[in-house]
């Protein structure tokens, strides 16, 4: 089936694009962004969450969360990562999908840019992430793709589990606020499991090296999968995880990152993702045998 493409009014966001292929459909805002702010089913529920207190808003100086999927920088500076995106963004149509660009960030002088490629007959999106540095030096930085989902959901992540003999497989770092005893997380035989609780308004992050390259996220029936490429023998921030994950009362959100890059005056560092929705998939609580029954069939390729 052709992508149908629609210039659409979503929430109050006059200027967004609704991509579909009759099974899915991405909505994208370029009133401001570049900013993601619908992934689903056709006619069914937006298994992304948006900030209700934001939603429509655009224009002025003041950051907004806006939530969504969005595209950062990292490490996380209160200045550099928190550049407001609260102005238009040009877009135009390419095979399948649609190019986001932002007009240049003038403090940081980078530019960030968003490709969205339907599957034309499955319930597959690529996302191919840019960030441009325009400056006059070298900037190094690592491209940071965030994607906040619905609340109530499981998400799960697979454990490292290559065989390293006698030296260790895995980095796992957590944030001064993440307690390692909340009872949102399980630190499981095969898997990290953690839960969306919409009455605990406790922040919780946690990052992993995560070798599969893969999360999941298990919602009313819907299981959303999260693909990315993470590299070996390279160096990526925060004590060299490339996948992290952070929940409170009203949102969890899915992050992977790309290794640090240099970039010289005019380059572009990349990082894609892959995302897949799937129906009828129940998952109801933590449970690992049940975790291997869904991961088999939808998550491992």
């Amino acid at each position: 089936m052709a992508i149908k493409i629609d210039k659409i009014n979503f929430l109050g966001w006059e200027n967004s694009i609704k991509l579909s292929n009759g099974i899915i459909d991405v909505v994208a805002t370029t009133d401001i962004g570049p900013r993601i702010v619908r992934f689903g089913f056709e006619n069914d529920v937006n298994e992304f969450n948006l900030d209700p207190k934001t939603i429509g808003l655009k224009g002025g100086d003041e950051y907004r969360y806006y939530g969504g999927h969005r595209l950062w920088h990292s490490p996380e500076d209160r200045k550099r990562t928190y550049v407001p995106d609260n102005d238009e963004v040009d877009w135009h149509e390419i095979e399948n999908g649609v190019r986001l660009i932002q007009k240049p960030e003038k403090w940081v002088n980078t530019q960030k840019q968003i490709d969205i490629i339907l599957s034309p007959d499955e319930s597959r999106v690529r996302l191919i992430h840019r960030i441009t540095n325009l400056g006059a030096w070298p900037i190094e930085l690592s491209a940071w793709t965030i994607t906040v989902l619905n609340t109530e959901g499981i998400e799960i992540i697979p454990q490292p589990n290559k065989d390293t003999d006698l030296l260790p497989n895995r980095q796992i770092v957590l944030w001064p606020y993440s307690k390692m005893n909340d009872k949102r997380v399980y630190w499981g035989e095969k898997y990290i499991a953690l839960k969306q609780d919409p009455n605990n308004t406790a922040p919780f992050k946690l990052g992993i090296n995560n070798q599969e390259g893969w999360a999941a996220y298990a919602r009313g029936g819907h299981l959303f999968v999260k693909r990315y490429y993470p590299q070996h023998d390279t160096t990526y921030p925060d004590f060299g995880v490339s996948f992290e994950t952070y929940t409170n009362d009203w949102m969890l959100e899915i992050e992977t990152l790309s290794p640090f890059t240099k970039l010289q005056p005019g380059e572009t560092v990349e990082h894609v993702e892959e995302w897949e929705l799937y129906n009828n998939v129940n998952v109801k609580d933590i449970d690992e045998g049940a975790f291997d029954e869904v991961v088999e069939k939808y998550c491992r390729k």
